[in-house]
């Protein structure tokens, strides 16, 4: 078989089978995180974000290229979920922006649109990393170029681009030390292998894909905000295979009948049979016209004017959830824990609070729905986590409001940013404010190893506690309660004056307790406090100040 035009179906197709693929090997992706705590969320993250694009296309169900295309670039940004799914979501939008206009694409056209995907997520990244999915993407583009100069084959060109970026995978151990230290490849090019496999199974087998059920979690479907109620001039969406009667090709005459019926027509002879697909409002007159040439099977005919009007209607519930702005302030903080969400709400005034954090990445909807529902002319958002600072940053361009993203990479940082907060100054003194505030706390987390692995020469076997210090290992025991104390030892100074502690859901109270009248004996000359965080994942929290 041989496939010289991609069209959008054919792109929808690609996308599900790349969603159902990397849905079942997300875990495997997870466990290819360098540093062995429980926050290998890499392939949840693009698992999620691509799945998401695959909701909104599989509901578009067909379009011109170009019509796929927009929704493609427009899902997957919305949908991007951490660091991963952001320059996943930049590598699809460059990818789709090639289209624009196209009814399909041939094999060059494809190839190029490969390298502007590449050109685009570069672009969004400050300081690319050799030996990351970036790498693995650039190769697998460049390879597409040099075969597209002299083949014609869609299905050729991928299944090469594809063999070189699982060699470039290989070699990211090579590139990265930290890869070969932990004996593992590239996360994110490991989750990008899976996407690109699942869409090539999907072009090979050339049919209708199913969007599987998520293997795990909740996924809320995404609704495009920019959806407008439309009279579309060719309501019905009509498909059907023709069982030839005789050899001759029928597909000229056909073509020329069909084209004064519709558009988006597709006319595909395959010798014994031919595909159809046409956009009509006379569907029956197609049909009729069609057995001409023989009989016909996998009729297939929708209304996408009444799709149309159930996506309208979502959207306008959607928006419903938008509130009028009635005052100057307001924050949204993204944390786990109920304790953590008190602190954040009742404490420090914190209009929003996303559950997620570092094993749950919040996407850029959640945070513009949660942002979108703050009655404020002016948002801050808090992330407090690195991986999902590029998700909010994403959300300044999409809101009807000033948002300010506060780059928080940890729970204590977010809680001295909002007491670095004054009400009384106007947005720009409050940024550099909250800024300064979180470069004067350290932040610690005690967890546990989910695997055997050597880090930084440190030996760590799975169940091990560890002690990261700002996001660093720095203490490997077998106790939660010696790794805080053996941390904060590490983190206090002679100009601290602050220690506080927030215990979570695997830690009791006797054992917080415990752990404060140690401290508080140790720490005579500093002020320690201890909250209860009802975080997962980690024992405990700490910040010095």
């Amino acid at each position: 078989m041989k496939m010289q035009k991609l069209s959008g179906k054919m792109l929808i197709n690609m996308l599900i089978g790349a969603a159902n693929n990397l849905d079942q090997h997300k875990q495997m992706v997870d466990a290819l995180n360098v540093f062995p705590v429980p926050d290998g969320d890499t392939g949840t993250n693009m698992s999620l974000t691509v799945m998401a694009t695959a909701r909104e296309l599989h509901a578009l169900g067909d379009g011109e290229l170009s019509a796929v295309g927009s929704v493609l670039a427009s899902a997957s940004l919305r949908g991007a979920r951490g660091n991963s799914g952001v320059i996943l979501s930049q590598l699809f939008r460059g990818f789709a922006k090639t289209f624009s206009g196209l009814k399909e694409a041939d094999a060059k056209l494809v190839a190029k649109a490969l390298k502007a995907g590449v050109d685009t997520a570069y672009k969004a990244v400050k300081t690319p990393t050799e030996g990351t999915i970036l790498t693995v993407a650039r190769e697998c583009a460049m390879k597409a170029i040099t075969l597209s100069e002299h083949e014609d084959d869609i299905l050729k060109v991928f299944e090469g681009a594809l063999a070189t970026a699982k060699e470039t995978l290989d070699k990211t151990p090579d590139m990265l030390p930290v890869l070969k230290q932990a004996g593992v490849v590239d996360a994110g090019g490991q989750g990008l292998i899976c996407i690109l496999e699942g869409a090539f199974s999907a072009l090979v087998a050339g049919q209708d894909v199913q969007l599987v059920t998520p293997s795990s979690g909740t996924m809320t479907p995404t609704i495009n905000q920019a959806i407008q109620e439309q009279t579309i001039l060719f309501p019905y969406c009509t498909e059907f295979i023709i069982l030839k009667k005789e050899a001759k090709n029928c597909e000229k005459p056909l073509q020329v009948f069909l084209d004064k019926r519709g558009d988006s027509t597709v006319i595909i002879d395959d010798g014994e049979i031919v595909k159809v697909h046409i956009h009509t409002s006379t569907p029956g007159a197609v049909i009729t016209e069609a057995l001409k040439y023989g009989a016909l099977m996998n009729i297939k005919i929708d209304n996408m004017q009444v799709q149309n009007d159930s996506l309208v209607m979502a959207s306008q519930a959607t928006q419903a959830d938008i509130v009028t702005p009635t005052k100057e302030y307001g924050f949204v903080a993204v944390a786990a824990g109920e304790g953590l969400r008190n602190i954040f709400m009742n404490d420090l005034v914190v209009d929003q609070v996303i559950e997620g954090g570092q094993t749950m990445n919040p996407s850029t909807d959640d945070i513009l729905k949660a942002v979108q529902k703050v009655p404020a002319k002016n948002v801050f958002v808090l992330p407090n986590n690195k991986n999902i600072i590029p998700a909010a940053e994403q959300v300044i361009s999409l809101a009807d409001r000033n948002v300010f993203v506060i780059p928080t990479r940890t729970i204590p940082q977010g809680i001295s940013a909002m007491i670095g907060f004054d009400f009384e100054c106007d947005a720009v003194a409050n940024i550099k404010q909250m800024t300064s505030a979180i470069k004067h706390v350290q932040t610690g987390q005690v967890t546990y190893a989910v695997r055997k692995t050597s880090v930084a020469g440190k030996e760590i076997a799975e169940g091990d506690i560890l002690g990261l210090l700002e996001g660093k290992i720095a203490v490997v025991v077998d106790n939660a309660e010696a790794a805080l104390l053996q941390l904060i030892e590490k983190m206090v100074n002679d100009s601290s004056a602050m220690i506080s502690v927030y215990y979570g859901n695997q830690t009791s109270l006797e054992q917080a307790q415990s752990v404060l009248v140690t401290l508080e004996l140790k720490y005579p000359d500093l002020d320690v406090e201890i909250h209860d965080g009802g975080q997962p994942i980690y024992f405990y929290i700490c910040a010095v100040e």
